[in-house]
C-alpha cells in the first residue's frame, strides 16, 4: 500500500514539474511565439502524459506526437521521459518497434504543419524533426525497452537461482543420508554380530551359574539382560540412521504385551490397559516412539522399584498417551542419572509429542502424549546432523544493482539529450530578454527588414495582439516598446511604437 501511494507522490511531483516547465514560455518564447492558450493547452497535454504512461503505456507513446504542432520545445522535451517510462512496460519488442514508427511518422507530420504555418524552410522542418525524433522518441524508447526486458530475465534468473538452491539442499541431504547409511550398515555388520555372541555366551553361562555357581546367578543374568538391552538400542539407532527399518510390530498392541509378559517373567507385578484402535498401521516413527516410551519406563521401574504394583496404559484417539505407573516400593531406591528419561525426552518431541516423568502418588509416573500423524521433519536430531545456514536471498535489487554500471549507463545517456535539452532551452528562456535601442529599430525599413534578420539578432520578441507581430522592450526607456510586423513571408510589413 506504501508503494502505491509512494508512486502516486512521484508521478504527481513530475506532471507538476513538466506543468510548470512548459509554462515557461508564456514569459519567455522560445522561437516564433504563439498564442498563450496553445502554450497552455501543451503544457496540460503534456502533464497529462505522465499517469497516462503509468496505466496506458502504448497510448501514451503514440500521444506525444501532437506536441510538435505547437511551438513549446520545453513541453517536447520532458515526453522523452515519458517514453521512456512507456517503453520499460511494453514487453512485445515487435510491438514497441511498430509504436516508435508510428509514433515518428506522427511527428513529423504534426512538425510538418507547424513549419508550414511558421512559414519555416524545408532544412529547418528537417533538421528538427530529425532531433525530435532520435533525441527524444528513438533513444528513450532503446533504453526503456532494454530495462523492460531485464526485468523478465531478471525474474528467470531468480527462478532459476530457487532452482539450483532446491536442488543444492536435496544433495546435500542426499549426501547425508548416504553417509548415515553407510555408517548404520558397518555398526551393523560390527556391533551386532558381537553383541548377540555376548547375549548367547551370557545365556549359556546363566545355566551353568545356576548349576556350578548359584551366587553369581544374580550377576551373570544383569549381563544377559544388558547385552539384550544393548542389541535393541543398536537396533533403534540403526533405524534412526536409516539403514535398517525397525521390527514391523514395533509399537503394536502385541509388541507391547510383549514388553508387559517380559518384565512379568523377571517378576515385576505389572498390567496393561490399552483403549483405541491397534497401532500395526500407524507411522512407523510413532510406533518406536511408544515402544521405547514402555520399554525405557519398564527399565527404570525394574531398576529403581522391582516390587512395586505398575501400571502399562495406552490410549489411542486423535493422540496417543501413553502412560506407566508405578506404586511404592518396598525394595531400597537405586540411584540413577536419568540420561535415559532425557533422551526419551529429546526423541519424543522429535515428532511433535511431549513427556512427562516425576514422582506420583507415592510412587513415579512416565506419561507421553503423542501425535497420531507425527510431523514430517526426521528424526535428524538423534543422527547429530546440524541444519546449515540458508543462503541469503537472491532478490531483483541483488541482480539489478551491479548492472547499473553496464547497460543502466545506457538509460542514463539516452536520457542526457532530453535533459540537456530542456535544461539548455530553460536557460535561454530565462535568460533572453527581448529588447533593442531606438536606433536599431529606426534602422529597420518596412517591406526591406526580413525577420531572420530581426531574430537572429534580438530573438523572437513577445506575441502582440495581432498576428504575425512581436514586441520588443526599448532599451533605457522603461515606458516605451517597440512592434514590428511580419507576412507570411517574414517580409516587414509594419512598425510602430507603443506605451508600456
Amino acid at each position: 500500500m506504501m508503494i502505491g501511494v509512494n508512486v502516486k507522490v512521484r508521478d504527481g511531483l513530475w506532471a507538476a514539474g513538466t506543468l510548470a516547465l512548459a509554462l515557461v514560455t508564456l514569459v519567455a518564447p522560445l522561437g516564433r511565439p504563439v498564442h498563450w492558450w496553445l502554450i497552455v493547452a501543451s503544457a496540460v497535454w503534456a502533464a497529462a502524459l505522465v499517469p497516462i504512461s503509468a496505466r496506458w503505456p502504448r497510448w501514451a507513446i503514440l500521444l506525444t506526437a501532437p506536441l510538435n504542432a505547437v511551438n513549446n520545445l520545453l513541453a517536447i522535451a520532458p515526453t522523452s521521459l515519458v517514453i521512456f517510462r512507456a517503453a520499460r512496460s511494453v514487453r512485445k519488442q515487435s510491438q514497441l518497434w511498430a509504436l516508435i514508427g508510428v509514433t515518428a511518422v506522427l511527428q513529423a507530420a504534426f512538425s510538418g504543419l507547424h513549419a508550414w504555418r511558421a512559414g519555416d524552410g524545408l532544412t529547418e522542418y528537417l533538421l528538427g524533426a530529425a532531433f525530435t525524433v532520435i533525441f527524444l522518441l528513438i533513444f528513450p524508447a532503446v533504453a526503456g525497452g532494454l530495462i523492460g526486458r531485464r526485468k523478465p530475465l531478471t525474474q528467470v534468473l531468480m527462478e532459476r537461482n530457487d532452482y539450483l538452491e532446491h536442488a543444492r539442499a536435496l544433495t546435500a541431504s542426499t549426501a547425508r543420508s548416504d553417509t548415515r547409511a553407510h555408517i548404520a550398515s558397518e555398526m551393523h555388520d560390527m556391533l551386532s554380530h558381537r553383541l548377540r555372541q555376548l547375549t548367547a555366551h551370557a545365556s549359556a553361562l546363566e545355566h551353568s551359574a545356576a548349576v556350578q555357581a548359584p551366587e553369581l546367578r544374580e550377576q551373570v543374568e544383569l549381563i544377559r539382560k544388558t547385552s539384550a538391552v544393548a542389541m535393541d538400542e543398536l537396533r533403534e539407532i540403526l533405524g534412526v540412521l536409516g539403514s535398517i527399518e525397525a521390527d514391523e510390530d514395533a509399537g503394536t498392541r502385541a509388541d507391547v504385551e510383549r514388553l508387559v509378559a517380559a518384565s512379568a517373567d523377571a517378576g515385576m507385578s505389572v498390567h496393561l490397559d490399552w483403549s483405541g484402535d491397534d497401532l500395526a498401521d500407524a507411522d512407523a516413527r510413532l510406533r518406536r516412539a511408544v515402544h521405547r516410551v514402555v520399554r525405557e519406563a519398564l527399565t527404570n521401574v525394574h531398576k529403581h522399584a522391582p516390587s512395586a504394583r505398575t501400571r502399562v496404559s495406552v490410549q489411542v484417539a486423535e493422540r496417543v498417551h501413553v502412560e506407566v505407573v508405578n506404586g511404592p516400593s518396598t525394595a531400597p531406591r537405586g540411584g540413577g542419572t536419568r540420561r535415559g528419561l532425557i533422551g526419551l525426552e529429546e526423541r519424543v518431541e522429535l515428532i511433535g509429542g511431549s513427556l512427562l516423568a516425576g514422582p506420583f502418588a507415592g510412587g513415579f509416573r512416565v506419561a507421553a502424549e503423542l501425535p497420531l500423524h507425527p510431523v514430517a521433519q526426521e528424526e535428524t536430531g538423534a543422527a547429530g546432523t546440524v541444519a546449515e545456514a540458508p543462503p541469503p536471498p537472491i532478490t531483483a535489487e541483488v541482480l539489478t544493482v551491479p548492472r547499473v554500471v553496464g547497460s543502466g549507463c545506457l538509460a542514463t545517456l539516452s536520457v542526457v539529450p532530453a535533459l540537456g535539452t530542456a535544461f539548455v532551452l530553460l536557460v535561454v528562456a530565462i535568460f533572453s530578454r527581448p529588447e533593442m535601442t531606438r536606433q536599431e529599430f529606426d534602422a529597420f525599413q518596412v517591406s526591406v527588414a526580413h525577420e531572420e534578420e530581426v531574430t537572429e539578432t534580438f530573438g523572437f520578441g513577445v506575441p502582440s495582439d495581432h498576428i504575425g507581430c512581436f514586441r520588443y522592450h526599448a532599451r533605457n526607456e522603461a515606458d516605451r516598446d517597440f512592434e514590428l510586423c511580419f507576412d507570411r513571408k517574414g517580409v516587414l510589413t509594419a512598425k510602430k511604437e507603443l506605451p508600456r
